[in-house]
């Protein structure tokens, strides 16, 4: 029995945004040809996974459309939710659709992860795929690049051939993450490798009124060729639960499996502008270089309300003292050691460390050492050019 693949697109990725209305949900950005659930709807195209089944909202019906059209993907199921009742019930009731037999393997895939070396991915799940019991739960971990908050981690035990998750640590503080990672902690990446006999099961043990609720909303809900309506009367008397709250923290039968491979939810813009970075030469173009006394800058892409850039500073270069009225701005340090004034402060930067330029606030980088300064930018705005710039000093005299 082939797997199917359960795609979760309800997120709005407000993370990234101060102003949600004016911006795409985080799954649906165009990156440069690409977006996150085109991504993992190309992963899923793959004589390991049966067709798709995509678990949204009606506000995002027509652009998941417009992603299965353009990646020519003519099976699939959409499962409409009429309320976000977050990821508990949406995994319950993508598993209780009628045309998945009771011992089907389902891996639940976020739409918005970006996920590479796709075929080490798709071996692990071949290895486990013969693991999987009426009970038992795999949770994907990834070995950490660094000590975060932004997601959970978790710790497993040797039991025969499999690792048991031995303990969960809900987005930990950096300090407690250095230490959870010292001793071989990973990174929960919220997928899950499970049957559909064991969502039933742990659902009837320890939720049985989300269970209750979500098989009515099924029963009761509509279907229109290939897409599901929820009954939105008995849907929205589910709780508001995680998978993780709802089951991963009372069950005991849960698995671990390890990756050791390039992931990231993309969740912030130093996550964002580590990928840009990382994949430079895709974006690169020499026509989008320009120099300035202080070094020069690169143009690498230039989205939807945002533009990523690189800047260099040279040894010694200082530029202006400046602020923006139409953007704001995200900087990570890639290279060398910038002193960065904003406002009245200053700060001195290392490698991978970030700094967020508010709009209308004044800032400058200065690059004091012999070594030279490499920064990646994400504007963020409605405008974003270059003659949103008021300098109120400048050492090359263009300050006005």
């Amino acid at each position: 029995m082939k797997i199917r693949p359960v795609i979760l697109c309800g997120g709005a990725g407000t993370r990234l945004w101060s102003d949600t209305k004016k911006n795409q949900a985080k799954q649906f950005i165009n990156f440069g040809g690409w977006t996150l659930l085109g991504k993992t709807l190309e992963r899923v195209k793959n004589s390991l996974f049966d067709p798709p089944i995509i678990s949204t909202n009606s506000k995002y019906l027509k652009e998941i459309k417009k992603h299965l059209k353009k990646l020519k993907i003519k099976k699939y199921t959409i499962i409409l939710e009429p309320i976000k009742k977050n990821t508990g019930p949406a995994i319950l009731t993508a598993s209780l659709i009628k045309d998945i037999p009771e011992k089907q393997p389902l891996i639940f895939l976020s739409a918005d992860h970006l996920i590479e070396k796709e075929s080490k991915f798709n071996s692990v799940i071949r290895k486990n795929k013969k693991h999987l019991s009426n009970k038992n739960i795999f949770i994907f971990g990834i070995k950490p690049s660094n000590p975060t908050d932004q997601f959970g981690y978790f710790f497993t035990k040797k039991n025969k051939n499999l690792n048991k998750v031995s303990k969960f640590f809900e987005k930990p503080n950096q300090l407690k993450a250095k230490d959870i990672i010292k001793k071989g902690g990973y990174w929960n990446s919220g997928i899950f490798f499970i049957r559909k006999d064991s969502i039933i099961y742990n659902f009837k043990k320890y939720q049985k009124n989300i269970y209750r609720n979500s098989l009515i909303a099924i029963n009761k809900g509509k279907i229109r060729k290939n897409i599901y309506y929820l009954n939105k009367h008995s849907f929205k008397k589910n709780p508001s639960k995680s998978f993780d709250y709802a089951i991963l923290e009372k069950t005991k039968d849960i698995n671990a499996i390890k990756l050791s491979i390039p992931w990231s939810d993309l969740g912030s813009w130093k996550e964002i502008l580590l990928m840009y970075n990382r994949n430079k030469a895709q974006y690169y173009n020499k026509q989008n270089t320009f120099y300035r006394p202080w070094g020069k800058y690169t143009n690498l892409f230039s989205g939807n309300n945002f533009l990523i850039k690189e800047l260099h500073v040279k040894a010694k270069g200082i530029l202006s003292l400046q602020k923006h009225f139409h953007r704001s701005e995200h900087w990570v340090v890639i290279k060398g050691l910038p002193k960065i004034t904003l406002n009245k402060k200053f700060f001195l930067k290392k490698p991978s460390e970030t700094i967020y330029i508010p709009q209308g606030a004044i800032h400058r980088i200065q690059n004091p050492n012999k070594r030279p300064v490499k920064i990646m930018e994400a504007q963020l705005g409605s405008i974003l050019k270059e003659n949103d710039i008021v300098r109120y000093e400048d050492v090359y005299g263009r300050a006005k």
